[in-house]
């Protein structure tokens, strides 16, 4: 997964049985901030978005963009180096 998932462009578009209704493109950022609704999908972010036909619900988008983002608490148990003048 690539660590730019959390920026990754996707496309957001209404499903129903019968049609795919193209919403707009946004970062996954803003995807995951808009509330849940039913039959609100998006393009998967290693895929192009406007492009693919590769699809996910919000609930699989977020566990693809944390998938790809590192954990906080990895980042803060690395070892600091400082410098002694």
């Amino acid at each position: 997964m690539d660590m730019r998932k959390k920026k990754a462009i996707v496309e957001a578009a209404l499903e129903s049985e019968y049609e795919r209704q193209a919403l707009g493109i946004m970062n996954t950022e803003q995807a995951l901030k808009l509330e849940d609704s039913a039959g609100l999908v998006f393009s998967h972010p290693d895929k192009e978005a406007g492009v693919t036909d590769h699809f996910v619900d919000q609930d699989e988008l977020r566990r693809l963009v944390r998938r790809s983002t590192p954990p906080l608490s990895r980042l803060q148990s690395q070892p600091r180096t400082t410098r002694s003048s």
